[in-house]
């Protein structure tokens, strides 16, 4: 019996010696059908991210519409104090409330300063981020309610008591922004 003796060194006529073409080996690389499946996956996660993202987005907005009702609200509340407490001049028959929305950052004369310093109460007018009109001032951008309007059917007056969004869009709290 003779020893069997395995040698490392490619015997001729095989792949991989000199002046022999290599073949591939099967196995390597990605096929069509695995390059297909892979896309549609990749399309039905961004299908899922998609309403994620436009939920993010209106939930962003709400978040400064919010804002923005509160500060002008303080603000005309703030309007009002002052001009209950002798501040801000009030014409006979008026309720103390401004007379629009611009007068709170424009600023008043303080009547019980001795240099006639202004009172301002905003710094500028916020714009609603839901009117869909960028052309307007943003003062114009908001719904107004006079203190002699219902709240139901706000309409407006000589006065600002309250403003509001005029968008029709209802929130994700499923109250329309023209309620809060």
């Amino acid at each position: 019996m003779q020893p069997v003796v395995l040698s490392r060194t490619p015997q001729p006529g095989q792949p991989g010696q000199p002046g022999q073409p290599r073949r591939k080996r099967p196995g390597r690389g990605f096929t069509l059908i695995e390059m297909l499946v892979t896309l549609a996956i990749l399309g039905v996660l961004a299908m899922m991210t998609l309403p994620l993202a436009q939920v993010s987005l209106q939930h962003t907005r709400e978040q400064d519409l919010r804002r923005a009702l509160r500060d002008i609200r303080d603000a005309i509340d703030a309007y009002k104090k002052a001009s209950d407490e002798g501040r801000i001049p009030k014409e006979a028959g008026s309720n103390g409330y401004p007379k629009s929305i611009e007068v709170l950052a424009e600023g008043v004369l303080d009547q019980r300063s001795p240099v006639r310093a202004k009172l301002y109460f905003l710094r500028r007018v916020p714009r609603d981020p839901m009117s869909g009109d960028e052309t307007l001032p943003p003062a114009s951008s908001w719904g107004k309610r006079s203190y002699t309007s219902e709240a139901e059917a706000p309409q407006e007056g000589d006065d600002v008591y309250d403003v509001y969004s005029r968008s029709e869009v209802v929130g994700l709290n499923g109250v329309p922004y023209r309620k809060w």
